[in-house]
């Protein structure tokens, strides 16, 4: 297991490595996204946050994942050609993952056992969980994709100010 959140490194959405080091202070929300869930139009309200707090050291990661019901069949260019058609995405998009089973990567089996759901649950239920990570690196807590960005707000703005 990693020993924090900073010795993570990804591909992003043009496959170039994205070192977690370089967030390092920041505050971040961290979502597995799709593009084809009832839950898409979150990234609306994602984008909003980031728009709104960036300046003040908030980052947004997305993550899409094609585990529930093949809601995001596209390949990187799709998705990120969609995020930013669809939505005007700003903030990081990242490859696919895994963020449940043997193939599960190693950020996501660091966040569900940091921040489980309900009674304990590691598995990420749907699109759209949502994980808040403070300034100091330590996940704090977890969101079901039910929770809509714009609730996340205050969470975020306590996170910032601290």
């Amino acid at each position: 297991m990693e020993a924090d959140i900073y010795n993570f490194t990804l591909s992003d959405i043009d496959n170039n490595d994205f070192s977690f080091e370089a967030l390092k202070g920041k505050v971040l929300l961290i979502v597995n996204t799709a593009s084809k869930c009832g839950f898409t139009p979150q990234y609306e309200g994602l984008e909003t946050l980031y728009k709104q707090y960036k300046s003040q050291g908030l980052e947004i990661l997305g993550f899409p994942c094609d585990q529930f019901l093949h809601q995001e069949p596209g390949n990187e260019a799709e998705i990120k050609s969609f995020c930013s058609t669809e939505y005007a995405v700003s903030f990081p998009l990242f490859s696919k993952v895994a963020v449940n089973g043997a193939d599960t990567t190693p950020l996501y089996r660091y966040l569900k056992k940091a921040a489980p759901g309900a009674l304990g649950s590691q598995a990420i239920k749907w699109n759209f969980t949502k994980f808040l990570v403070n300034r100091q690196g330590d996940v704090v807590k977890r969101y079901p994709s039910i929770s809509k960005p714009e609730t996340i707000a205050t969470d975020i703005e306590a996170l910032l100010s601290s």
